[in-house]
């Protein structure tokens, strides 16, 4: 089934480049049958920063939920995101908006029966964290 695929870029210095991670991400698209819809870049961006501090992984948040694709790819999963907190709450952005997710390095699809199983079991995780902070607190 073809899909209308966002690429999520991201490198953490001025002196790094996406090119490769745009390359192999457009070649997996190719393979699959699917559609590149928009390409979103944050270049000299730490993935440390919450997705309110990265511009284009903002917009691709706010366009996921206008369901202007049906996927999110992604070279591996520290360049969505370094922080566990703010990783699940894009991955929880994602799955509200029935967005699904691929990771190439990881292998994981959110469109397939065992990448959604992994996908509910960072839900659970993510409860479990939140559990432990009002325990905290």
């Amino acid at each position: 089934m073809t899909k209308r695929v966002a690429l999520y870029l991201r490198v953490s210095t001025g002196e790094q480049t996406t090119a490769n991670q745009r390359l192999e991400l457009e070649a997996w698209a190719a393979r699959c049958g699917h559609t590149v819809a928009e390409v979103y870049e944050d270049r000299a961006i730490s993935g440390a920063k919450s997705s309110d501090q990265r511009p284009a992984l903002s917009r691709l948040l706010k366009d996921a939920v206008r369901r202007r694709f049906d996927m999110v790819a992604v070279w591996a999963v520290d360049r969505l995101g370094r922080s566990l907190t703010d990783l699940l709450n894009t991955l929880q952005t994602l799955k509200q908006s029935k967005v699904g997710l691929f990771l190439h390095q990881q292998g994981i699809d959110t469109s397939t029966a065992a990448g959604n199983a992994f996908f509910q079991m960072l839900g659970v995780f993510a409860e479990f964290e939140r559990a432990i902070i009002v325990e905290r607190v």
